[in-house]
């Protein structure tokens, strides 16, 4: 693959806090080599940004290899950037030509409230966890792998909706900030599984609830999440969830 360096101009958002209103400062940056990462390009505006006496760009990251979710932005327009199945931290600057401009934005969310720049307030994925995303076990000796059976199509499925890593696109890309295709990947997984199968019906109740607790907009299935989601979870799960939450709504009406 052929390397080559280039010049490009960053419109990026700078906004200090939630309470103050944002703009977008342009930033020259120049002989950036086409494999950096797109956050090793910020790297090196920002060590450009701090030796100029100025603030730097504050932007999320943590694990750098599309596992942790936590390097949230629009790239153009489009939630992780250009590439399908990625990223922000895995799009290299390949991905672009010499003399681009780069429009860069934080999610845009209510429920994903600004913090500083780039960096937006996810908490309300975790308070959706928290209502219900997990099993009651008793503790003590691992039981064997095998000792509960599982069926191949359920496992393949469970796994598949186990990739979400909550990092958000899904809400960023939808035009009403539905939340559907992270829930619907969080309950489906446990649904699918025998070890969640107890607690299936409080579960979706308790996470849908708090969904609309936190102000998230709702689904009209325009598969937006899909095709930015990093992980490609299928908004087959939407459908599930949807099923899961009939369910277990007339359940508790009885």
């Amino acid at each position: 693959m052929e390397h080559y360096n280039m010049n490009l101009t960053l419109k990026v958002w700078r906004q200090k806090n939630s309470q103050e209103k944002g703009k977008f400062e342009t930033h020259r940056v120049e002989n950036i080599s086409s494999e950096m990462s797109f956050l090793e390009m910020f790297d090196v505006l920002n060590e450009k940004l701090i030796s100029e006496g100025k603030d730097p760009i504050a932007f999320d990251h943590d694990c750098r290899e599309g596992i942790c979710g936590m390097c949230s932005m629009y790239i153009n327009g489009k939630p992780h950037g250009p590439w399908k199945g990625n990223t922000v931290c895995q799009l290299h600057m390949r991905a672009f030509k010499d003399g681009d401009t780069i429009v860069v934005e934080p999610w845009r969310a209510n429920a994903f409230p600004v913090i500083k720049d780039l960096v937006v307030d996810r908490s309300a994925f975790d308070r959706i966890i928290q209502a219900g995303g997990f099993i009651s076990v008793n503790t003590g000796n691992a039981v064997d792998a095998n000792a509960i059976p599982v069926e191949k199509d359920n496992a393949d499925k469970a796994f598949a909706a186990a990739a979400c890593i909550g990092c958000g696109a899904c809400v960023a890309a939808c035009k009403n900030s539905s939340a559907m295709l992270f829930v619907s990947a969080k309950v489906s997984h446990l649904a699918l599984l025998p070890q969640g199968d107890p607690e299936r019906k409080s579960r979706v109740l308790a996470m849908v609830h708090q969904m609309d607790k936190e102000g998230f907009g709702a689904c009209t299935f325009t598969e937006a999440c899909e095709a930015t989601c990093p992980k490609e979870i299928s908004v087959t799960n939407i459908a599930r969830l949807n099923q899961e939450y009939f369910r277990a709504s007339l359940a508790a009406d009885k």
